[in-house]
């Protein structure tokens, strides 16, 4: 790993955030004795409190088999969070791409902060695989974009092909927000990126010509073939398998129906306990209660 990407991801994970947020992200590590929390999303972003906040509690241990992370809706001091919870060997291996997952190398290569750390030798190890993602997720925006062209065009490339392959909807042109919001994060990244996982490249102003080798290029391609076609099934296996694990999943359900549509969802132990069970009954007392408030 080169210092200068290494130099680059520490200052990014050192990015400022709101003290409470420090203080939740630490009385989750502590509470899980995890080795780091990471925090990320549009509050980190706005530096808003609004909303969920959304970190990854980063735990010891071996590479996890299976479906991961576990995820789980928290309410501390008036804040909400919604908490991702895995190992960090897992963390590190999907950064690197060296696992069927593309959502940790994809979702980690954008701004991220390190929120809390157990010590400087956990926040090297959460720097050095940030710094991964950032190298996996180079390696494929050269494979996937064009001949030569800008650092936007390659980054645009990449998320298109990560939303079409993982299990969601989003708008035409979704990639083109998430550069233009984080615009002075991904300046100058690409290039450091593309040096630390030894890729050439030329370049003529703002545009760059990746020095790829065709059959480098050509198998990294099969690998994201490979990758996306496991896409869609296995993000459809995660958020069935979340639907029944997430806990608080009633509560970060009840709290978004509110703040949506204004209409209050009472819980009771049942719903509670059985969520996905609960949902039809309560989505159709909102919709009379909007039906008969219109």
């Amino acid at each position: 790993m080169t210092a200068p990407l290494i130099d680059r991801i520490q200052a990014s994970l050192s990015a400022p955030v709101d003290p409470a947020v420090r203080d939740y992200a630490r009385a989750l590590g502590k509470g899980a004795e995890a080795l780091a929390v990471l925090f990320y999303g549009s509050n980190l972003r706005t530096g808003s409190l609004d909303g969920v906040l959304d970190f990854y509690v980063l735990l010891p241990g071996p590479v996890e088999k299976g479906i991961w992370p576990r995820v789980s809706y928290h309410e501390r001091d008036g804040l909400r969070a919604k908490v991702a919870t895995m190992t960090l060997a897992t963390f590190a291996e999907a950064a690197k791409g060296a696992l069927r997952d593309t959502t940790i190398w994809a979702r980690f290569v954008q701004p991220s902060a390190l929120a809390w750390s157990r010590d400087p030798a956990q926040r090297d190890a959460v720097a050095a695989a940030v710094a991964e993602a950032a190298k996996t997720a180079a390696r494929f925006a050269v494979a996937l974009g064009p001949e030569a062209g800008t650092a936007e065009d390659y980054w645009g490339a990449l998320f298109r092909a990560t939303y079409r392959a993982e299990f969601r909807v989003e708008r035409p042109g979704r990639e083109n927000d998430i550069l233009g919001v984080n615009r002075q994060h991904f300046a100058g990244l690409l290039p450091l990126a593309l040096e630390a996982d030894g890729i050439a490249f030329e370049r003529n102003g703002d545009r760059l010509h990746p020095k790829l080798p065709a059959t480098q290029r050509d198998a990294l391609r099969r690998e994201w073939r490979r990758k996306a076609r496991l896409g869609k099934p296995y993000n459809l296996v995660r958020l069935l398998r979340a639907s029944t694990t997430f806990e608080g999943a009633a509560r970060y359900a009840a709290w978004k129906i509110e703040r949506h549509t204004g209409v209050p969802v009472t819980l009771t132990p049942w719903k509670e306990r059985h969520p996905v069970l609960a949902a039809p009954g309560v989505l159709w007392r909102v919709w009379r209660a909007r039906r008969a408030a219109q």
